[in-house]
């Protein structure tokens, strides 16, 4: 929609919180004032000071930076002696003789204040030395922020001595133009505020002052960390885990790792599984154990109870023996240990670091852990809490256990928590005598699969190989190959030898072979890319599981069937779904992503009914919520996003779009569709780069998993995001491949997956407007066959685009206004804005500016009431032509280096009184592009600030 941009071509993926927070800081910082970065230690507040300042003194800004610490806090003047360290002396030139003395005796830099000491005799403590040294220090910053913006950087602010504090709010206070100060502050360093933030720190920000709170890393973010710094690949469940046990706090989840890998490397133990507790080393226990080590007796083994409990509350350890619970964990509370009792009794108690329990209960003597299992098993009515300790208390193989350990199981899953299950159903196993092998073995597999509904796919996959190595019925090892088959996610290119092994296993059992080649028609489409071969596999499943009486297995692979037809352009498809939505029903089927209920929602979207597809999807979610696997809920929440945006409702659909990508995450499952959802829902309401960066990583999620179902959807996302920036070759070439891809998969129907119309744009703006009518001639068939309303607008946008790149304007006008008009009334507000937006350029190219500027008004309503705003940005720069402007040299000046086109758009938009970011995205650009470009525009034009450009820039003249 604009010129060009500096899109990066390769970008390392970057989640979208931490992007989030630079950005915030950078736009922050860009208008002045300051910024007040804060949380706990090890969060990574100094890390992300260090990558600001490099960015910014990389364009130009010049900075200043000190970084206390606590030995230094009670010597006076070492936080501005640190500040002030890179001061030329020509900078003190400008200094009245006692002004410079009082300075240098200051920063010990006279001979005097060497021998004597800063705030020592004859120094600057008190009195009127100390205003005349808040005024030095004023007037030598004026003089470096002569040359440019300066920045003042105060790295753990806590430790800041009291008169360093002081003059740094003095010059807050002053608010200087082109001064900004960007401070951090560890938080949570112990129970009382006053210890948290002795100076004051928002108090030495200038104003405007924002104050960020730094997020804890998500488990993406800590895989990542770990990968950077060398550390073993452990799997992704140990590395969400990691993630769990850290808090997200980046140096918790390094050490953590650094111990586990130096008890696996140096001592050669095994990788732990689920319910080994993990290496906490000592520079993580110490600090643990002296908040411990404060407190009562009484308060300490209650706390030792709450620890050993699966869920504690106040009334259950009443119960369990501490009746003064309440009043004890108010003490643990008061010492950071335990968040603030809530009101109820019987809300769950919560632990501030999540090492806590696990410290505490490895340096308590091992009988009074059994006395806390045993007090907190005959004080327990929930039958899954009281299983969990029961099986604690006893030492081996024991029948009466492993029942109960069955029966809690079977009660975590109904109340919808598999994780618990499948780690009660091991227990089970594990507790289950030796003579007893059969039932050994299905307490595994059931184990097992609850696994898989949990997310947790390594525990799954462990726990069907020990059952591969000790069963030698049919029945049992086919249904430990599917634990491995499912556990591996949308990887199924890994698994390629394990077919026929499994259906050597299943030794002609027509049950069994259903089974079995309902997970070939995935791999048939995955991995093979067919899906008229995917769909042969479906139909035989169907058929061998309808006569078996096998009907969870015929729901799935009804469900495969009716899906690969629909994206084959098949007639039958709705027939098939029906067959799939008939009674009797499976709870299992009807409330997995791949089972019909999740389907219907698809035939509602290539019909245009995005209401009920949302009405189908909100309802499958809400019971996903309640009990149902993490990653049929992600996928859900992936449909959902894709709806939302669809309905113009682009901040639910980032918010959707994020859940999934967490939920994915933490349940260590493939990356890449919950990537794509982030960049589609980045690209209608976001950030363009942020969209960028995630179809990136969903293409490359998707090329390692060798996906070949999402690998389509992940070059399409990023062609079209190149396509927005004006990146037309580069968008050519994505978007093709992914239409060869989508084709020689056998799609028929172009309302399955929608890359016509964006092909055929991106080839017309690229000078192949012929091949680009071939593309739309091609889907406008099938579409028109299979009444396919709203793909037929949306080609005729592209159709327009054709037009327009032969110049035949008035033809190509008529045809965005039918487009339009056509989105409307299928629904689709987003498509009709941006189909809007083109009508504008177009008319604008004819020559009808009202008609021109109508257009674009309209889109911006329909943009802004969708909350589009990258394009609420774009289309308000080109309705308002930002770029027709001159400048008012300053007098009897001229400039001999003229703005490039970048820096032109920029300060034009500088001028209006847009940040640094709404220009980024107004103009498609990174934040850090926007800046360079200000930079050298401020040296071009001799500007010393944003208000000399406004000055400088004139009113375009009236014609």
């Amino acid at each position: 929609m604009t010129e060009p941009s500096t899109l990066p071509t390769g970008t390392r993926p970057l989640t979208v919180e931490r992007g989030g927070i630079l950005d915030t800081v950078r736009a922050q910082l860009a208008r002045g004032g300051g910024v007040l970065l804060t949380g706990p230690a090890g969060i990574g507040r100094t890390t992300l000071v260090s990558q600001l300042a490099a960015d910014l003194t990389g364009f130009g800004q010049t900075m200043m930076r000190c970084s206390p610490c606590p030995t230094e806090r009670n010597t006076p003047f070492i936080g501005l002696i640190d500040l002030l360290s890179d001061l030329p002396d020509t900078a003190l030139d400008v200094l009245a003789a006692h002004e410079r003395a009082v300075l240098e005796d200051t920063l010990l830099r006279s001979a005097r204040a060497l021998e004597c000491g800063s705030g020592t005799e004859g120094g600057p403590a008190a009195g009127r030395d100390a205003l005349v040294l808040r005024i030095a220090v004023r007037k030598v910053l004026a003089v470096l922020r002569g040359a440019g913006p300066l920045l003042l950087v105060v790295d753990d602010a806590q430790w800041l001595d009291q008169p360093t504090a002081e003059i740094l709010k003095y010059l807050a206070r002053r608010g200087d133009p082109g001064l900004s100060v960007l401070a951090t502050l560890c938080s949570g360093e112990g129970p009382e505020p006053s210890l948290v933030d002795p100076v004051g720190a928002l108090e030495l920000c200038p104003r405007p002052v924002r104050r960020v709170v730094v997020p804890p890393m998500t488990a993406h973010e800590v895989a990542e960390l770990l990968e950077r710094h060398d550390h073993p690949s452990w799997p992704r469940a140990l590395v969400a885990r990691l993630h769990r046990m850290s808090g997200g706090n980046p140096r918790t989840a390094l050490e953590l790792s650094a111990a586990l890998d130096e008890r696996v490397r140096v001592e050669g133990a095994d990788v732990p599984d689920c319910a080994e507790p993990l290496p906490v080393p000592d520079s993580l226990r110490r600090p643990i154990l002296d908040r411990l080590g404060v407190l009562p007796a009484r308060a300490r083994h209650t706390l030792v109870v709450a620890a050993t409990a699966a869920r504690p509350t106040v009334e259950l350890l009443r119960r369990a023996g501490c009746p003064h619970a309440a009043v004890d964990l108010d003490v643990c509370a008061r010492q950071g240990i335990i968040r603030a009792l809530a009101a109820s009794d019987h809300d769950t108690i919560r632990f501030l670091d999540p090492l806590t329990p696990m410290v505490l209960c490895a340096e308590t003597p091992y009988e009074h852990l059994v006395d806390a299992h045993q007090a907190l098993a005959d004080a327990s009515d929930d039958p899954v809490e009281r299983a969990h300790h029961i099986a604690r208390l006893s030492a081996g193989p024991d029948p009466a256990v492993a029942t109960r350990l069955v029966a809690a199981a079977s009660a975590a899953r109904r109340r919808g928590a598999p994780r618990t299950a499948a780690r009660l159903g091991r227990l089970a196993a594990e507790y289950t005598p030796a003579g007893q092998a059969y039932v050994d073995v299905e307490r595994r597999l059931t184990a097992a699969e609850d696994g898989i509904e949990a997310g947790d796919l390594d525990f799954a996959r462990q726990l069907a190989h020990q059952v591969l190595g000790d069963a030698d019925r049919p029945a049992d090892r086919v249904r430990a190959w599917n634990v491995v088959i499912d556990s591996c996610g949308q990887a199924m290119a890994e698994i390629a030898d394990v077919f026929p092994e499994a259906v050597r296993d299943a030794a002609g059992d027509p049950e069994l072979l259903a089974q079995l080649h309902y997970r070939m028609s995935w791999r048939a489409w995955m991995v093979g890319g067919s899906a008229a071969r995917a769909r042969d596999h479906a139909v035989r499943a169907a058929r061998l599981a309808a006569g078996t009486g096998d009907r969870r297995t015929e729901l799935m692979a009804l469900t495969q069937q009716a899906s690969l037809e629909l994206f084959l352009g098949l007639p039958e498809a709705e027939t098939t779904l029906a067959a799939a939505l008939a009674a009797p029903h499976d709870p299992h089927a009807m409330a997995h992503h791949n089972g019909p209920l999740y389907l219907k929602h698809r035939f509602h979207l290539v019909r245009d009914e995005l209401d009920e597809a949302r009405a189908e999807l909100r309802t499958l979610v809400y019971r996903l919520r309640q009990r149902g696997s993490a990653d049929s809920l992600s996928q859900c929440l992936i449909g959902l996003a894709q709806v939302e945006i669809q309905r113009g409702r682009c901040r639910p659909a980032l918010t959707l779009a994020r859940q999934s990508l967490r939920i994915i995450e933490e349940a260590g499952l493939s990356q890449g569709p919950a990537w794509y959802a982030v960049s589609l829902a980045e690209t209608a309401g976001g950030s363009l780069s942020q969209a960028l960066t995630a179809a990136e990583a969903a293409g490359r999620h998707s090329e390692d998993d060798d996906d070949r179902l999402f690998l389509p959807r992940a070059l399409h996302a990023e062609g079209r995001i190149r396509l927005f920036a004006g990146q037309t070759g580069a968008a050519v070439e994505l978007l093709r491949r992914a239409g060869r891809l989508e084709t020689a998969q056998g799609q028929r129907d172009p309302a399955t997956r929608r890359w016509h119309a964006d092909l055929a744009e991106a080839l017309a703006a690229d000078g192949a407007p012929d091949e680009a009518a071939a593309v739309i001639a091609h889907a406008r068939d099938q579409a028109e066959r299979l009444g396919r309303p709203g793909v037929l607008a949306v080609l005729g946008r592209a159709s327009a685009a054709v037009d327009a790149s032969r110049g035949e304007l008035a033809l190509a006008a008529q045809k965005l206004e039918s487009a339009a008009v056509r989105l409307r009334a299928a629904g689709y507000p987003w498509e009709e804005a941006r189909t809007r937006a083109v009508l504008g350029r177009v008319l604008r190219r004819a020559g009808d500016e009202p008609g021109a500027r109508a257009a674009f008004a309209s889109a911006l309503r329909l943009f802004t009431r969708a909350d589009a705003r990258p394009w609420i940005a774009m289309t308000r720069a080109e309705r308002d032509r930002a770029e027709d402007i001159t400048f008012r040299p300053p007098e009897g000046g001229s400039w001999s280096d003229p703005l490039t086109t970048t820096e032109r758009s920029v300060v034009a938009r500088v001028a209006q009184g847009a940040t640094n970011r709404e220009i980024a995205t107004g103009l498609v650009l990174s934040v850090k592009t926007v800046e360079a470009a200000l930079t050298r525009a401020y040296r071009k034009l001799g500007a010393k600030s944003r208000v000399d450009i406004t000055r400088m820039v004139m009113a375009p003249p009236t014609s």
